[in-house]
């Protein structure tokens, strides 16, 4: 456990305000990266000890969002303590038993996560000229900005498209307030995926904050950017599997590819016919086997690809757990030079 939950329960007991920290800082106390569920669940457990969650809960926001500490409230968790006199340390009341370790967590996805969603917007006022405001989006490579009198109030948006609009119509604007047209926002709570229709339609949505705050702006571009970092996993890992079933497909028969799977498991045996119906933990099985592996024909060192191979299938069950964080950078890489070598061996034996 770190420490460090243990002192912030103390000093909120004491009444006192612990500094708050970075999502991502905060997972490092725990030397973790990334909200796989694993660490969550330990997390969250380590803070139930003390009688303390986050505000926001850690799990939810983007993962460079500041999160604050409180103590908990309910759960069978004490936190009324009595007024103490020095030289005393107050008890906590025993916590009731939980039905077990799993804590209801936010199913949904939400727009929120995103980094885009939380960097911020630079907005015009609407009596700025509008060749100042143009040349702002020229600069920055924007194709709109929003029309704002404060950080909660938005009164349009101005683009490339209301500019030319207007050029068009021979109506010029001297002024933004006399060139924006209707802005479109969703709260940062909502569904990535609801979030996404809007994007799509209109090329960016306004983030507004459960503050009431804008907090950012996620264009289309965006979008794109971040589903390219969650698919390239997927991609990755189906293409492996599809070089790793090339290989082995056509050199073993229905019953030998039975002998990868658990012999206990009848539905199971009954259920593989081809080396489509094997898994990654069954590939592996398969392979390590002196005798299997001298079939394959290559002079690769087998206990090495098995390793390598496995280190794949670990990844590919944190990748399952679908996770807007995404992976971590090094096992992107351990994917691309894994699938690399699968091209090479696979071009060989062209």
């Amino acid at each position: 456990m770190d420490t460090r939950i243990g002192s912030i329960a103390n000093d909120l007991r004491a009444g006192q305000t612990p500094p708050e920290v970075s999502v991502r800082t905060f997972l490092g106390w725990f030397d973790a990266q990334r909200r796989r569920y694993r660490i969550v669940q330990n997390i969250r457990d380590e803070l139930a000890k003390e009688g303390v969650r986050t505000v926001p809960d850690f799990e939810t926001v983007w993962i460079d969002a500041p999160i604050r500490f409180v103590l908990s409230e309910g759960n069978g968790v004490f936190v009324n303590f009595e007024p103490t006199t020095p030289g005393h340390t107050a008890q906590k009341a025993p916590e009731a038993t939980p039905p077990g370790r799993w804590e209801t967590c936010e199913a949904t996805y939400k727009v929120g996560r995103l980094a885009a969603a939380n960097q911020g917007i630079v907005s015009v006022p609407p009596d700025q000229p509008v060749a100042q405001a143009v040349t702002i989006m020229m600069l920055r490579g924007f194709s709109q900005l929003p029309v704002m009198t404060d950080e909660e109030t938005v009164l349009g948006m101005l683009s490339w498209r209301s500019v030319g609009t207007r050029m068009v119509l021979n109506r010029p604007a001297l002024v933004v307030g006399d060139a924006m047209e209707a802005h479109h926002e969703v709260r940062s709570d909502v569904s990535i995926f609801d979030a996404i229709q809007a994007i799509v339609a209109n090329d960016y949505v306004l983030v507004r904050g459960a503050d009431g705050r804008i907090t950012g702006i996620v264009t289309a571009n965006d979008l794109s950017l971040q589903f390219h970092d969650l698919t390239e996993p997927f991609l990755l890992l189906g293409e492996i599997e599809n070089l790793v079933r090339n290989m082995i497909g056509n050199v073993f028969s229905a019953g030998e590819l039975k002998t990868a799977c658990n012999p206990a498991d009848a539905s199971r045996l009954a259920f593989v016919e081809t080396v489509a119906d094997l898994s990654f933990g069954e590939y592996i099985r398969l392979l390590q086997l002196p005798q299997n592996w001298g079939r394959l024909g290559i002079n690769i060192e087998r206990e090495v690809f098995c390793q390598s191979l496995d280190a794949v299938r670990k990844i590919r069950n944190d990748v399952m757990h679908f996770d807007p964080d995404g992976i971590e950078p090094d096992e992107l890489q351990q994917l691309r030079r894994f699938t690399r070598f699968m091209r090479q061996l696979a071009s060989a034996r062209a």
